[in-house]
């Protein structure tokens, strides 16, 4: 058994976290592409018949549940310190480290308003926030996948209507307005705008666009990339922006793709569906009539519309549920409203579970998750009183067993063994957390008597 509330305490008092891990873990031979310095530790059973995903270990319950949970599972891994301390130590090359590793990886974000200690040994906020932007720059990062119940997001990133760059930002002595260099990374478009449709094409749902295209630059060079991108295509398009914004800014266009790869559209000649192009903000209404009439559909954004997109996706449930209650409550039925919202076949929760799929132009894929409130979750569990009273239930650590179980079935397609083994892993951990959900310390004690590990 691996002492959690130790590492949690270490963590909280700003210890040395690096040499309770140095210790825990083997030091691996395995390098992150161009980063022969890179620290990337290894555990698990490494037999050779799996393939290894690699971790991230961050913050708060992000740590310490991918901690308990691969010590539970004993598939073979490798992990690359990235708590924030670390990160601000290393000035964010842990992030380039994690970012190029060889291998199908998983991401975890927590709060980016972390408090370190500079050189100085004064509290500063971490370098780089939460350092997503870094990592996604670093890694070649070009889209995230998003399914939850019918929709799935594809949103290119990094993919702002504002710059990131802050020497060419600005704010005006005279008027107070800001000045940014508008940041409208067309190569990663490109491939999103790809991967986009060709998941309309394989798997036969509805494609929806999600673009201002009419209203901003960066958004009219988006969508004439669509354009271009389903020009010699057997894509049928039903409602299409009244101007075609590939001829409109041609030039422009033509320019980027002779920056992409010769046989960049090779095969997509074969390609087909139905897409609707939309002006973005609609499709904050439509994602509500797609998830009430479950309709299948995939949707591409810019990263900041993505974000409202998936944002509200994971959001908008629990007031339907609600809402749902209210009808019948007025009708004079008392209902219990999760079960009927299971009943009637929708499976969306309350976002806790929605999944995230980074994809690279280059090298495997990074699963991502992240964790809004594991710090307080964690400051609840070293005060004693988890549940604060009763009011509040413990951490559940279900996410970190589904994105494990997500990135090896992805790292290893076609491993009918592993899939049972996982699944088999999940229903155990189903069992223990059915009810009443036990304590963390004690749920991991549970699941390790109970779960036999792999290679075991």
């Amino acid at each position: 058994m691996i002492d959690l509330m130790s590492i949690a305490r270490t963590e909280a008092d700003g210890g040395d976290l690096f040499s309770v891990f140095d210790q825990m873990y083997e030091v691996s031979d395995v390098r992150p592409t161009g980063h022969p310095e890179a620290v990337v530790w290894k555990g698990g059973h490494h037999t050779g018949e799996i393939n290894p995903i690699a971790h991230s270990l961050t913050d708060a319950y992000a740590l310490l549940g991918t901690i308990a949970a691969i010590d539970v599972l004993g598939l073979p891994f490798y992990a690359v310190p990235m708590w924030a301390q670390f990160r601000h130590d290393t000035k964010l090359k842990a992030l380039s480290w994690f970012g190029n590793m060889p291998c199908m990886s998983i991401k975890w974000s927590t709060a980016g308003d972390a408090y370190v200690r500079n050189s100085r040994g004064e509290k500063v906020v971490v370098m780089g926030k939460s350092g997503n932007a870094t990592l996604r720059t670093q890694a070649g990062v070009y889209c995230n996948v998003r399914p939850y119940g019918p929709i799935t997001v594809v949103r290119c990133m990094p993919c702002l209507p504002y710059s990131q760059d802050k020497p060419k930002f600005s704010v005006s002595n005279q008027t107070g307005i800001v000045h940014s260099e508008m940041n409208t990374p067309a190569i990663q478009m490109a491939y999103a705008n790809r991967l986009f449709l060709k998941l309309v094409h394989e798997t036969g749902k509805l494609g929806r666009v999600a673009m201002k295209p009419t209203q901003a630059m960066e958004d009219g060079i988006n969508a004439g990339l669509h354009s271009w991108m389903i020009q010699g295509t057997k894509f049928e398009v039903g409602r299409q922006y009244a101007v075609n914004p590939y001829i409109e800014h041609q030039k422009a266009i033509d320019a980027i793709v002779a920056l992409l790869p010769k046989d960049f559209k090779d095969g997509m000649e074969n390609w087909g569906g139905r897409i609707e192009q939309h002006i973005a903000d609609t499709n904050y209404g439509l994602l509500l009539w797609d998830l009430i009439e479950k309709r299948d559909c995939i949707v591409l954004s810019t990263d900041l519309d993505g974000d409202r997109l998936t944002d509200l996706l994971a959001d908008v449930s629990d007031p339907l549920r609600a809402f749902g209650s209210r009808v019948a409550n007025h009708l004079g039925q008392e209902i219990d409203s999760s079960q009927m919202w299971s009943d009637m076949g929708y499976t969306t929760g309350n976002g806790r579970d929605m999944t995230s799929v980074m994809h690279r132009m280059k090298g495997p894929a990074i699963h991502e998750q992240t964790l809004g409130s594991a710090d307080a979750m964690l400051l609840r569990l070293l005060d004693g009183d988890e549940s604060m009273g009763g009011t509040k239930q413990p951490y559940d650590p279900r996410i970190h067993f589904i994105l494990i179980r997500d990135a090896y079935i992805d790292a290893n397609p076609g491993n009918i063994k592993l899939a049972r083994w996982l699944d088999d892993a999940l229903a155990k951990f189903d069992e223990i957390y059915a009810d009443d959900r036990p304590g963390f310390l004690a749920g991991y004690e549970e699941l390790k008597q109970k779960i036999l590990p792999w290679g075991a």
